[in-house]
């Protein structure tokens, strides 16, 4: 594991979690007040910074999306460029990536979030945002914003790992 601070919390709230995806009668819960409280330690990250291909999963909190990537077999984001993401990477019977368009693809934008301006994937056809802040160079903590993405106030928390 890694000395750095931000790879090692990430690691054990991974550990935590038990699944990249929640599926499943197992479900391992994380209190929202232990994300939110790693958020804060986080930097902001920039467009460019999330050009690339990632590997995404959850943290489960008991929110009413979680569970629902593992519906569509999510593998992750792919972001070709500021206005060319890919948010919904799934994966066939056979393994292999498509990109689901049912809610549009996306793009990145600069938002302020919480007080802080971090790259923010906007989808094209909800008005959902997935904020992003910088773990290390090969990985991102999201979370999940809009009008429809809160549950009661919640947000859904989720992690990207560069492919």
């Amino acid at each position: 594991m890694s000395d750095d601070p931000a790879r090692k919390k990430f690691s054990e709230l991974k550990e935590r979690a038990g699944q990249r995806l929640v599926a499943g009668p197992r479900r391992s819960l994380i209190p929202d007040a232990d994300l939110d409280e790693f958020w804060a330690t986080l930097e902001p990250v920039t467009i460019d910074f999330m050009i690339g291909e990632w590997e995404g999963g959850e943290f489960d909190t008991g929110h009413r999306e979680n569970g629902t990537l593992a519906l569509i077999n999510w593998f992750g984001k792919t972001f070709n460029s500021a206005t060319n993401v890919k948010p919904l990477v799934c994966l066939d019977a056979d393994g292999n990536k498509y990109s689901n368009t049912e809610n549009g693809e996306g793009s990145l934008w600069m938002e302020e979030f919480r007080g802080e301006v971090t790259a923010t994937m906007v989808f094209d056809g909800q008005p959902v945002h997935d904020h992003f802040k910088k773990i290390d160079d090969h990985a991102v903590m999201g979370i999940m914003d809009g009008k429809n993405a809160l549950d009661n106030g919640r947000y859904a928390y989720f992690y990207l790992e560069r492919v």
